[in-house]
């Protein structure tokens, strides 16, 4: 293999792990644009998609019917959870200082990993998933990983779906107004605690998504799984701007190429460290993120 070929196939993983950690820092970056909340927890709900998922596989079979059948459950499964700690967590801290809420989202986080630890069907040893059977795909000198290319393609279908959501339908609408002003959309007639609870509902179905697609890519969960995926995906939506949806895609997409480049080019013990010394470098230029806006704080 040619140097460039390498590169290529450097480049399209990173792609492919950039693309988990952006479907992820996009549930980051929803809810904080919202309530203004960093749900540390957001990490374990990919996990816990990642488990629903394994159970469906081992059920059901690693075929492409299993596989659309597992994501699609963990999908249900990570929104309905979300909703669910929303409401039972977050909501009744919503008017307390943001010290509070912030460590109720650890002790969430921590509630969910040691739960899965206890659960006598899952219990704290790593499992194999299923994975279904991919065929390569070949351009030239270089070779893409099925699995790798899966993964690209539904990450973008659902960024592109969520996109749609924002933008163009009453939904994404009402998200936007709450998010701008939520006194103001309260009394525009807009319903505020449902609005919230499906912002926590999208963003967890996108990470109980990315939860499949990165144990697919990396075929071995336990309960733990989601705390070093769901740490970058929370860099990711602060380096894209926090807040920014399309700053958490680029976020993501961007600190996973450099990741791979790193471990394919240059001391792969340090490759978190570079990165974030990256993400470092570029907030002390930009502190908002890249594509993060200035807020003014009224006094």
């Amino acid at each position: 293999m040619t140097s460039l070929s390498i590169f290529f196939q450097q480049l399209i993983n990173g792609l492919s792990l950039g693309s988990i950690y952006a479907l992820i820092a996009l549930g980051y970056t929803m809810v904080y644009g919202i309530v203004k909340l960093i749900n540390f927890a957001h990490g374990d709900i990919m996990m816990m998609g990642a488990y629903a998922a394994y159970f469906v596989l081992v059920a059901v079979g690693p075929t492409p019917f299993g596989f659309i059948l597992a994501i699609f459950t963990a999908m249900v499964f990570s929104a309905c959870l979300g909703m669910g700690i929303e409401q039972l967590a977050y909501r009744p801290l919503r008017n307390a200082p943001r010290l509070n809420s912030l460590i109720t989202a650890i002790a969430v986080e921590l509630i969910l990993q040691n739960l899965m630890r206890v659960l006598p069907f899952v219990g704290p040893d790593p499992r194999q998933f299923p994975t279904v059977k991919v065929t390569p795909i070949n351009f030239g000198s270089v070779q893409i990983d099925g699995i790798k290319a899966l993964v690209i393609v539904a990450s973008v279908i659902l960024m592109i779906v969520l996109t749609i959501v924002v933008n163009y339908t009453k939904v994404g609408k009402a998200m936007r107004a709450v998010s701008f002003d939520m006194p103001a959309a309260s009394l525009m007639g807009i319903n505020v605690n449902k609005t919230i609870s499906l912002t926590f509902a999208i963003g967890s179905m996108l990470a109980g998504a990315a939860g499949v697609l990165y144990a697919t890519a990396y075929p071995m969960i336990d309960p733990t799984m989601g705390y070093m995926p769901g740490l970058k995906a929370f860099v990711a939506a602060v380096l894209g701007g926090i807040g920014s949806i399309p700053g958490a895609m680029i976020g993501g997409l961007l600190l996973g190429v450099t990741e791979t480049l790193v471990k394919g080019y240059g001391p792969s013990a340090y490759a978190d460290a570079i990165s974030f010394g990256i993400l470092i470098l570029i907030l002390l230029v930009k502190p908002t993120g890249i594509l993060g806006k200035k807020t003014v704080v009224k006094v």
